[in-house]
């Protein structure tokens, strides 16, 4: 709607818009080309139309969700990950669960540290309640439910956005995890560990959860149909191996 804005002749008024920080980029990211749009970020976004656009240079947000898939995955394994250009403003719903996780978490102004050396504690109470902006996003609900799968006690999460969000969950009771799914809620029961299994993805975010399971499993995990992951990674096999996983990409051979 803020693109097709641009085109209109004059102003449209976006009521009940997202404010994702990806929103507010795009309207940056418009205005450096001769758009006129503001308040982004807020609820009521304004744009004037019939403005000539025309080229510019600008510089796109880093991803916060795979921000927070490489932070899970190091909370899942252990270890440490540093994330330079990533900005904790934007992720700090995912790092207070973290850090209540046992996760030590330290930021700077365009970068994220976590490391990960001790056993995970629970982490409830609070649930982890699924929310629009600045609430706990549900593109990290399954990928933060795979970082706790071994914590000590219990890890309530509630999906309040989206139905059928819990495909994940039987892909990673294949690797051992306790989880009891109850319409909404679902209940992760730390395991001592995790144990390596064949896994499939069910759609991106759970494609990543498998990835960030898969790291603290015992064994090998092979895990199919990552077309999904793809969609929201760029050669994540390449990224994880840089971070010390054993990981690689193989082609699957039809059945005969």
């Amino acid at each position: 709607l803020m693109l097709a804005a641009c085109g209109a002749e004059g102003v449209t008024v976006l009521s009940n818009a997202a404010r994702e920080p990806e929103i507010e980029d795009l309207q940056g990211f418009l205005n450096t080309c001769g758009a006129e749009i503001t308040g982004a970020g807020t609820s009521t976004v304004v744009i004037r139309g019939g403005r000539p656009i025309h080229g510019g240079t600008y510089t796109i947000l880093p991803d916060r969700i795979a921000a927070a898939t490489y932070l899970c995955g190091a909370a899942s394994a252990g270890g440490e990950v540093f994330l330079r250009d990533a900005r904790e403003e934007h992720l700090s719903a995912v790092t207070a669960v973290l850090r209540e996780a046992g996760c030590d978490v330290q930021s700077g102004a365009e970068s994220i540290r976590l490391r990960r050396d001790g056993p995970l504690q629970g982490t409830a109470p609070p649930p982890i309640r699924t929310a629009p902006y600045p609430g706990f996003p549900t593109d990290v609900q399954a990928i933060v439910m795979a970082a706790l799968l071994r914590c000590r006690g219990a890890a309530v999460f509630e999906e309040n956005l989206f139905s059928s969000r819990y495909r994940h969950v039987d892909e990673l009771a294949r690797m051992g995890a306790d989880i009891r799914v109850s319409g909404r809620t679902a209940v992760v029961l730390g395991v001592e560990r995790l144990h390596g299994a064949a896994v499939r993805c069910t759609d991106l975010r759970g494609g990543a959860a498998l990835c960030a399971a898969a790291l603290a499993a015992e064994g090998e995990t092979a895990i199919s149909d990552i077309t999904h992951i793809d969609r929201g990674y760029q050669s994540i096999e390449d990224d994880l191996a840089a971070l010390g996983a054993d990981i690689r990409r193989v082609e699957e051979t039809a059945s005969p």
